[in-house]
């Protein structure tokens, strides 16, 4: 243990169930297929609606319904489909391996502890602040790091605007929170 008694930070994607890890290396795929800048919240919530990593029966966004309200970039696919380039051809054979989740792992800098980056074959990707978030509430939780834990560190954080995606896309939040065991703030 480090010096005040504080647990020593995770490192890595060892402590995250396959589904999680499945699921957090595809949001890195789309946050680096898309060109951008950091990892964000929206792209986490668009690879959990696609890769359900949990059994939860109130989160019924599809991933189409989390796309349609997060913005991924230019269509890439439309664009290269133009000049007669099948672009899931293209990178179903260079990217052989490149989505295993074993092949990816996730940093903290030891100069900059706040920051973290995931780092794959296809490059690397720091996570935007509030994912960080993500994953360190997720870590809070007792156990290895689920999909639904990952849920739990999206909804945690209120300024993260997953709440308002999952709801805009017919998610019943409440529902959602009460099948993750989430306590409830009530009003004042």
């Amino acid at each position: 243990m480090p010096p005040h008694g504080h647990p020593a930070p995770h490192q890595g994607l060892a402590d995250f169930t396959a589904p999680a890890r499945r699921a957090l290396v595809r949001a890195g795929t789309i946050a680096l297929d898309a060109g951008h800048p950091a990892l964000t919240t929206g792209v986490v919530l668009l690879a959990l609606a696609e890769t359900r990593p949990f059994g939860l029966a109130s989160f019924t966004a599809t991933r189409e319904e989390i796309d349609a309200r997060v913005d991924t970039g230019p269509d890439a696919r439309a664009l290269l489909a133009t000049l007669g380039i099948d672009l899931d051809e293209v990178r179903r054979r260079t990217r052989a391996g490149a989505d295993d989740p074993d092949r990816w792992r996730l940093t903290r800098s030891p100069l900059r502890p706040l920051r973290m980056t995931l780092h794959g074959p296809l490059g690397s990707i720091p996570l935007a602040a509030h994912v960080r978030k993500v994953v360190e509430v997720a870590r809070w939780r007792p156990g290895p790091v689920t999909g639904e834990s990952l849920l739990w560190g999206l909804l945690a954080d209120g300024g993260n605007g997953a709440a308002r995606i999952m709801r805009s896309a017919g998610v019943d939040l409440c529902a959602l929170v009460r099948e993750l065991g989430m306590p409830v703030r009530r009003a004042a």
